[in-house]
């Protein structure tokens, strides 16, 4: 079966809007997406949509998707041998370092270096949103917030491949609930938990919204963290202050650089004070405490 790269070129900045549009548009047939900086000086990312037999449609629905967002980019087609394209892409994949942990695939499981701390991730499913910098930053300040304050319970809200919640079970024994909308996500997520031994510690639940009984039987959380995108956290602000325990943490990202300051405003809004705002990759990351 032949398969087509379809792909173009963008800022940063664009590169994200057009790779997460993407993802929405072609979310239904699972098509692969990836987002890659070719050109560092000039500010160059390519973005590529990956299609078995569909290309011309599959460009018409790409289009319709930079026409919305009001990006007139030329799209190239590449029509790609017969090759293990999820075993070829896995090479140029590097593991992610931050907060003294390693987050890489099966590929790069000699990787990790003497004192990190090891989080595997099954292959596709650890890097599937290409936002490294957002990872990153949670990464950095888990560590920091649960090695000094000590949280004695955690939720890690929309948490798709678990990353996060396995972070936090490995700086500490505490108990981990771990949430998202999609009960696809929520079956990886407890798979990424097992392969990281972190089971025990470690509860994958569906639930939409806070609304879900999960919450209230497992919170107030002493910390909370959300990688997911700068709209839907301002939307959860107040449904967070509700759910963080008196003088608890929320670290929250999947925020660019420029939705920081409105983000932190809804928070302050709920009696939330900023501690500190990371700055990776374009993205933000900010810690807040109650």
């Amino acid at each position: 079966m032949s398969q087509t790269r379809l792909h173009l070129t963008a800022g940063r900045e664009d590169a994200t809007r057009i790779f997460d549009a993407l993802e929405t548009e072609f979310e239904e047939e699972g098509f692969p997406i990836a987002v890659l900086e070719v050109d560092e000086e000039r500010d160059i990312h390519e973005v590529s949509l990956y299609v078995e037999d569909e290309a011309d449609d599959a460009e018409r629905r790409m289009r319709g998707v930079l026409t919305a967002l009001s990006l007139a980019k030329p799209i190239e087609r590449e029509t790609l041998p017969e090759i293990d394209w999820v075993a070829k892409s896995l090479e140029g994949l590097k593991p992610v370092r931050a907060g003294g942990f390693i987050v890489h695939g099966a590929h790069d499981r000699d990787e990790a270096r003497e004192g990190e701390i090891s989080i595997e991730i099954e292959a596709g499913l650890a890097f599937g949103t290409g936002h490294h910098g957002t990872t990153a930053g949670c990464l950095e300040l888990l560590a920091e917030v649960v090695r000094e304050e000590k949280p004695r319970n955690a939720l890690d809200l929309g948490t798709g491949s678990a990353v996060l919640a396995i972070a936090v079970a490995k700086l500490a024994p505490i108990p981990v609930l771990a949430t998202d909308i999609d009960p696809v996500a929520t079956e990886v997520a407890a798979g990424n938990a097992r392969l990281n031994g972190v089971s025990d510690h470690v509860e994958a639940e569906t639930a939409t919204g806070f609304d879900h009984p999960v919450f209230a039987a497992r919170g107030p959380f002493e910390l909370i963290v959300a990688n997911i995108l700068a709209g839907p956290l301002m939307e959860l602000a107040p449904s967070m202050a509700r759910h963080i325990a008196p003088n608890g943490s929320i670290i929250l990202s999947g925020i660019l650089g420029r939705q920081a300051d409105a983000v932190q405003a809804a928070y302050i809004a709920q009696g939330f004070r900023h501690v500190r705002t990371l700055h990776k990759e374009g993205w933000a990351t900010l810690y807040l405490k109650r």
